[in-house]
């Protein structure tokens, strides 16, 4: 006996034929008032026969609405068959193993990964759920690397810059700053300061997420990280001459974290003149053992750039400008001299960082 699924396409193809507008609309009219669930759980056999023709314009309009809706919502595929789910995973089986599944966000797992489970290995799934609860745990699926991230060549150098540097320091900034990495007494002068300072992460573009600063600067060295205050005119910041580092697993001693510092004599931190702010202030590294701290991957979600216990970025909320939790100290004493007259945390409005490039000529 014939069904819906073996009569749907010769229906369509005999009303295409024949180019009867009322019967086209009546069919029409039939399926979308109807049989609207019929249609979406076959909804790659509907959306093939009817696009064979161009006479099934209400038809196309309901399938271009479910495919308009489909990304804002994951139930469409709760009505999908085993057939459907089996379709899906065919035609996507040479992508899948490609995809960074343990590099997806919890949030973006939860609402666009879990809908499509189903197409997934199963030791795959129980893997990823144990990642992001319990992420130092070993897993048996293979955790592929983060995709490379390009660092863009600088374009010819000018005398005068064709878009602005930042939207926090000036060019008296990048001089002085230049002076203290080479351990100048005297600030260079703005015709003859020795470094570029390429853009590599700007918190108003690329996002004020803790995780977003490991995943864009991992392996960038010689960086200064430039933070604008909220509520005042204080601009701090750090200069880390190592290379930034995402890829440690928490490793315990005693019960507690041996967390991963690295030693150098070139960091230092400071705070740059600007507004009600009358002098810049600079703070290099006193103990050195403890100068930069590369946060291990159980906490990048929370934690950012840390130069020892005197200045970093924290956010439980994953949002640096919110609840007034990145730190200043200025009784610590990994570094030199406090770079603040207030040990009160603080919100940001913007924050950058800059990987430090000599001129070549």
């Amino acid at each position: 006996m014939p069904t819906s699924n073996s009569i749907f396409p010769y229906s369509c193809e005999i009303v295409n034929e024949l180019e009867i507008e009322e019967l086209t609309k009546k069919l029409e009219n039939y399926l979308i008032e109807a049989k609207s669930s019929w249609l979406k759980s076959h909804f790659s056999l509907v959306y093939r026969s009817i696009f064979n023709g161009n006479n099934f314009k209400n038809l196309e309009k309901f399938c271009n609405d479910i495919v308009a809706k489909f990304r804002f919502s994951s139930r469409i595929c709760i009505e999908w068959t085993k057939e459907n789910f089996t379709t899906l995973k065919t035609t996507l089986q040479q992508c899948l193993p490609l995809i960074r599944y343990f590099h997806i966000p919890g949030t973006d797992v939860l609402k666009k990964v879990k809908p499509y489970k189903r197409i997934l290995d199963k030791q795959l799934w129980e893997d990823l759920n144990q990642y992001f609860w319990a992420p130092d745990e070993p897993v048996k699926s293979v955790i592929l690397p983060p995709r490379s991230i390009l660092v863009q060549e600088l374009p010819t150098r000018t005398t005068e810059p064709a878009k602005p540097l930042s939207t926090i320091i000036t060019y008296e900034h990048v001089a002085e700053i230049s002076s203290w990495i080479d351990l100048k007494s005297n600030t260079y002068s703005l015709t003859n300061t020795p470094y570029e300072f390429q853009l590599i992460l700007r918190g108003s573009i690329n996002g004020f997420s803790p995780q977003t600063f490991w995943d864009i600067c991992i392996g960038h060295s010689g960086t200064v990280v430039i933070i604008k205050v909220k509520g005042t005119d204080e601009i701090l910041g750090g200069y880390n001459p190592l290379a930034w580092d995402n890829t440690k697993k928490t490793i315990y001693s005693w019960g507690a974290p041996n967390y991963n510092w690295k030693k150098t004599n070139d960091s230092f931190i400071f705070s740059l003149k600007n507004g009600n702010v009358q002098n810049s202030i600079l703070s290099r590294v006193k103990i050195c053992d403890y100068a930069i701290l590369n946060v291990y991957k159980g906490f990048q979600k929370t934690d950012g750039p840390r130069f020892g216990s005197d200045l970093y970025m924290y956010s439980p909320s994953s949002n640096f400008t919110l609840e007034n939790n990145n730190v200043c100290n200025n009784n610590n004493g990994d570094y030199e001299k406090p770079i603040r007259t207030t040990t009160d945390n603080f919100s940001i409005v913007d924050y950058e960082v800059f990987k430090v490039i000599r001129k070549t000529s």
